[in-house]
């Protein structure tokens, strides 16, 4: 068992479905920033059987970070998350889980520091098997509920329109984890959660 360190620790979970057949569909978009962070931090992801998943550490802000992608499938998340968390004794309030959210439009960001599961299984897999939902998520807008079958579309591939902002929308997510490793989560959910007046004022002109 590996003896915890003192410094402030964080275990970063990108969800998704392991395989060719999913890499590129909106259900793995968690899985898409993990590897983001991971690729421009120089930190190597390697698959352990343990969890299973994938993982990988670094440093940043004074503190250590703990990468994981589970290789469970999304409605096994949870069990891969418990067994890492129990391995290196940390508690679910060092987790911040990175996911994909239907009822967000495509490119829009929420961070929250808890909260229901909101039909997604991941995160109610994830809730079963740590027995609580006091951990922070990073929610990754994906779309809307009106596009036919909920698992058709998260299973299928971005659209082509989607396809030419994806790569600056995942790097955003790399952004909002990067000043939340080193920030207070409020201060964070301030600026990534907020709506610019500009953009309130639009909506009501047009309505």
């Amino acid at each position: 068992m590996t003896e915890q360190s003192d410094r402030r620790q964080w275990v970063i979970v990108g969800l998704g479905n392991p395989g060719r057949k999913y890499e590129s569909t909106r259900h793995n978009i968690g899985f898409m920033v993990l590897q983001t962070l991971a690729k421009s931090k120089g930190w190597h992801l390697k698959e352990d059987s343990r969890w299973p998943g994938w993982t990988g550490k670094g440093s940043a802000a004074e503190a250590d970070i703990h990468l994981l992608m589970p290789t469970t499938y999304m409605n096994e998340s949870g069990r891969a998350v418990q067994r890492y968390l129990a391995y290196y004794k940390l508690a679910p309030v060092t987790l911040l889980v990175v996911y994909d959210d239907v009822d967000l439009d495509f490119g829009t960001l929420r961070l929250r520091p808890g909260g229901s599961a909101g039909g997604h299984n991941g995160l109610k897999s994830i809730q079963a098997h740590l027995g609580t939902s006091g951990y922070k998520r990073l929610r990754m807008g994906i779309g809307d509920r009106e596009h036919g079958e909920l698992a058709d579309y998260v299973l299928a591939e971005f659209s082509k329109e989607e396809q030419e902002e994806l790569s600056g929308f995942i790097q955003r997510g790399v952004a909002v984890i990067e000043q939340l490793i080193g920030s207070d989560i409020h201060t964070v959910m301030n600026r990534v959660n907020a709506r610019k007046k500009s953009e309130k004022l639009t909506e009501q002109s047009d309505e």
